[in-house]
């Protein structure tokens, strides 16, 4: 176990809000991942597209 301190407080705080945005966030990863850039893009170029980074 960490000792108490400045360095645990930290870390407690630190996990408090990633809690807290895992709440807030849950269920609107769909919202979170669409980009603008990907949406007017042809179905041909985003086959171009993930075709080439393979």
């Amino acid at each position: 176990r960490l000792p108490e301190g400045p360095f645990y407080a930290r870390i407690v705080d630190v996990m408090e809000e990633l809690v807290k945005f895992t709440w807030l966030t849950r269920g609107r990863g769909a919202y979170l991942v669409d980009r603008y850039s990907e949406r007017v893009e042809s179905a041909a170029e985003v086959h171009a597209r993930v075709s080439a980074k393979g």
